[in-house]
């Protein structure tokens, strides 16, 4: 089994506003390269953001995970998600490889059809309309196909024989390892199932588009054992990734208690989305001991290998350093997290 990973997720909101740190774009962008490299030093295992469009938040994420890759050494930098509906897949190929190459063989691709949006058919704007008949989601998924099939390195386009004579051309360059490292952002448990067919690791939802009545984490956790279930009937010949995204806010502090003791979404949260009854998983607020003990006792964080923690990137770097110390320090090891070396030298050391 892969060892138990925490990373952090930041939807990069920017705002011109006098309480928050990122006023502009500019900020935010910066500010996520900082707290990445941050992130690293206190041995987190992943820096991840959010893909919005139309929207003051992070947009063009290749560009920032390049910048990020080229300031850290080990940390894992990935995407949670991005919205294939507004993506040219070869272009998207080539800047996939590229980030991947500056940092290393360190990205990990999340990608989906997206989710509800401010703009009406944004992707469209960008000159993707489905064809007549299908769905934003079926044009998703074939742009998925031919973005997979170009990073895997197999020819896509005929060569022009005055230039390299007869044959056909795969996309420059090349990262060897990045097939391996694309999730797909599941919010139900049968596209999680379709996950696995196609052999991509899951990216478990941060809501679910679809209500059994059971927790928010006994629904993941079945969504999550269904997944592995059809990848092992798949045959594939390597052992899949999961990620599960939990909201988690330590009170340790007067700024802590000022800003979020009065949260109301300690339980799980029923509406209806897109037409759809849907649940949404819970925040965890309070002092770092209670919410070990209640994350120690959340099954799908539990069965995931890699747990992304929701950040309020508003509220600056350093606050949010503190955050995520106090969580590695104080909160992680109840959920079977140690930082990376630390517990294969614990094991060497007891042979």
């Amino acid at each position: 089994m892969h060892r138990k990973r925490i990373g952090f997720l930041s939807f990069g909101h920017w705002h011109p506003h006098h309480s928050s740190q990122t006023n502009t774009g500019a900020d935010a962008l910066l500010q996520s390269i900082e707290l990445a490299v941050a992130a690293e030093e206190l041995g987190i295992d992943g820096a991840y953001f959010r893909v919005h469009h139309f929207a003051r938040q992070l947009a063009s994420p290749f560009p920032l995970l390049a910048a990020a890759g080229a300031r850290t050494s080990r940390i894992e930098l990935g995407t949670g998600v991005i919205d294939m509906r507004y993506e040219n897949p070869l272009y998207m190929a080539e800047e996939a490889a590229v980030a991947d190459l500056i940092s290393g063989g360190r990205l990990q691709l999340g990608i989906s059809r997206g989710s509800p949006e401010p703009a009406l058919n944004g992707s469209h704007a960008f000159g993707y309309v489905p064809d007549e008949g299908d769905t934003d989601a079926d044009l998703a998924l074939r742009k998925t196909e031919l973005f997979r099939t170009a990073i895997s390195g197999e020819r896509i386009v005929r060569a022009d024989p005055r230039m390299s004579g007869d044959g056909a051309l795969a996309i420059q360059p090349l990262s060897p390892g990045l097939p391996d490292r694309i999730w797909w952002g599941s919010g139900t448990r049968e596209t999680a199932v379709r996950t696995a067919e196609l052999g991509m690791n899951l990216m478990s939802s941060t809501l679910l588009v679809e209500d059994t009545g059971v927790p928010f984490d006994e629904l993941q956790l079945e969504q999550i054992q269904m997944f592995r279930d059809a990848w092992a009937q798949a045959g594939w010949d390597r052992e899949p990734r999961v990620s599960v995204s939990r909201s988690v806010i330590p009170i340790t502090s007067d700024l802590d208690r000022r800003l979020f003791s009065a949260r109301e979404d300690s339980q799980d949260q029923v509406g209806i989305l897109e037409g759809v009854r849907a649940r949404f998983g819970k925040s965890y607020t309070g002092e770092p001991d209670e919410i070990a003990a209640e994350l120690a006792q959340d099954v799908a964080v539990q069965a995931a290998d890699t747990v992304l923690l929701t950040v309020p990137n508003q509220l600056g770097v350093d606050y949010n350093t503190r955050m995520l110390e106090t969580i590695a320090r104080e909160i992680a090891p109840a959920i079977g997290w140690s930082r990376a070396g630390v517990s294969e030298a614990v094991a060497q050391g007891t042979r």
